[in-house]
This record gives structure tokens, C-alpha cells and sequence, in this order.
């Protein structure tokens, strides 16, 4: 049985630091293994990721491609099957959100990950075929609420010809 005064780092685990800078018979003296001189020898003398000395460098050589679409994504929650046992009467947003499953004013889309245990009735934005069938089994009602986009270019008036 081991004993708490008696535990010790796996032999050979651990290191001493070694200190740089100390004279030449400590292996590491004069330079401290930065080389002669420049500006890597120097404190702070670091430089930024990407930089190559002032030459344009590679990331602004190269020519830029492809565009990223995360902006336009759809963003919506997940809900399983498990976690609507949680709300009692119809299940729509205003519900989800007073049980503490979805953000306020959020998407959701309904996964059928877990299991229902009673009929209940839907009213989501997304469902899966697998969960809306599941539902269905037991029952229940799915209605898919159209999800309304929070801005849409005016129409296009046509402005009448002057005579």
C-alpha cells in the first residue's frame, strides 16, 4: 500500500532548468545558444507569424480565392425527442423557451435523438424525418412553422411615364 509521503515523480520525469547565460564551462554560456548578434539575439526580439524580413510575404504573394458562406448559414438550435418530455400542452418556440431549451427568438430543428414517451403537438421550423415520424407514431400532430426572413429587399416600384 502506497503511502502519501511516499509518492515521487516517475524516475527520470522531471528536469532541472537549465540556466543560460552562466559562463562557458556551463555549456550554455557567452550567447545563451542565441547566436551572434541580429535581432533574434536581442530581448523581445521576436517576429511576427508570417513575417519573412520585409520581403512581401507567401500569404500576400499568393492570389486570394473562394469565398466563406457562414454569414448567409442557417443557424438553428437542436432539440431531441428526450428533451420535449420536458414541456407539457403544444410544443412550439414560446414553450421551448419558458422549459430552458432554446435561445429567445432562435430556429430550432427537432432530431430524433432519445425517446418521446407521450403524443404531443409540434409546431417547429425544422424536423427530421426520423423525429416527425416518431411523432406521428405516438400520435402526435408536426407543423412546420416558416421560418420569416428578418429582411427582404422593397419591391420594385415602377414609377409612372410623364406625359
Amino acid at each position: 500500500m502506497s503511502l502519501l509521503s511516499q509518492l515521487a515523480p516517475k524516475e527520470g520525469s522531471t528536469h532541472y532548468r537549465k540556466r543560460v547565460g552562466r559562463g562557458i564551462g556551463s555549456g550554455i554560456g557567452g550567447t545563451s545558444a542565441k547566436g551572434h548578434k541580429g535581432q533574434l539575439a536581442r530581448t523581445g526580439g521576436k517576429v511576427r507569424r508570417g513575417f519573412e524580413g520585409g520581403q512581401t510575404p507567401l500569404s500576400r504573394r499568393l492570389p486570394k480565392f473562394g469565398f466563406t458562406n457562414i454569414q448567409f448559414a442557417t443557424k438553428y438550435e437542436e432539440v431531441t425527442l428526450a428533451a420535449l418530455n420536458k414541456v407539457e400542452g403544444i410544443v412550439d418556440a414560446a414553450a421551448l423557451y419558458n422549459a430552458g431549451l432554446i435561445k429567445k427568438n432562435s430556429k430550432f430543428k427537432v432530431l430524433a435523438k432519445g425517446e418521446l414517451k407521450k403524443a404531443i403537438t409540434l409546431k417547429a421550423n425544422f424536423i427530421s424525418k426520423s423525429a416527425q415520424a416518431a411523432i406521428e407514431k405516438l400520435g402526435g400532430k408536426v407543423e412546420l412553422v416558416p421560418v420569416k426572413a428578418t429582411w427582404a429587399r422593397p419591391a420594385k416600384v415602377k414609377k409612372a411615364k410623364k406625359k
